[in-house]
């Protein structure tokens, strides 16, 4: 069987191409969306609606992030939102505060994929953000593991030790680790590193920078560690992504 042909065969018989965003409807602790390559909303389901204020979908379609949302998270997630859809790349469990109703605040995790077209060029993005507590409950333990990741973020060139980073969110190292586990699945160092070499493609895809510059910048002293790293990561060189993303 061609499995890429009947897939494309069964969607082609589909009456409402929408069908994910009519089973999300159901949802009330996901919101779901897609977006056009300028940010603006063409789908979203029915706990969106509800967390921006609107009154039906209709009231968001055609819209961006920074049209819907309060400032300063509108602004923040549009370009966010932009990024996906410039860089063609995923944007993966994000760890975010939104907005409720009745001006209440959650923490979730985002996902946000980008969507290409014939020509594998992104042309929108899919995404969704998870719940991660109600607005009733404690916020305090979303709060510090936000300020940890923030402060991995603009310290990559660093050391980064799991116990350094606990003693930011004043917590045990045995306590920290296993909340970054109960978010990402993942432990303190391989959020570490999968936030070094993220970053690391990120400047890749950007101006041009040299792979030393770049070794270093994401916390590697030797490059060729930084090499191995990467591939293994990756499954290619830098200079193998660089030549695929030009």
């Amino acid at each position: 069987m061609n499995t890429e042909q009947f897939r494309r065969d069964f969607y082609a018989r589909l009456a409402e191409p929408m069908t994910v965003e009519l089973l999300l409807d159901h949802v009330d602790h996901l919101t779901y969306f897609i977006k056009d390559e300028r940010g603006r909303y063409v789908s979203v389901n029915e706990t969106l609606v509800h967390r921006c204020g609107a009154k039906d979908k209709r009231d968001m379609i055609g819209r961006t992030a920074e049209e819907t949302f309060p400032p300063p998270l509108g602004k923040y997630f549009l370009r966010q939102d932009l990024e996906v859809v410039r860089s063609a790349q995923p944007l993966v469990n994000e760890l975010e505060q939104h907005p409720y109703p009745q001006r209440k605040t959650g923490w979730c995790l985002t996902t946000k994929l980008p969507l290409m077209d014939a020509d594998d060029r992104a042309i929108g993005l899919v995404g969704f953000s998870r719940d991660l507590q109600s607005p009733d409950q404690d916020p305090i333990a979303y709060e510090s593991v936000a300020r940890v990741i923030l402060h991995i973020k603009e310290h990559l060139d660093e050391p980064l030790p799991t116990a350094e980073l606990a003693a930011l969110a004043n917590l045990s190292t045995w306590q920290f680790d296993q909340r970054v586990r109960e978010l990402f699945g993942l432990t303190t160092g391989q959020l570490v590193l999968q936030t070094r070499m993220d970053a690391a493609a990120t400047r890749i895809r950007g101006p041009h920078q040299p792979l030393i510059s770049i070794a270093m910048a994401v916390g590697y002293s030797d490059q060729s560690a930084f090499t191995r790293q990467f591939r293994k990561t990756f499954g290619m060189t830098p200079s193998q992504y660089r030549s695929k993303e030009a």
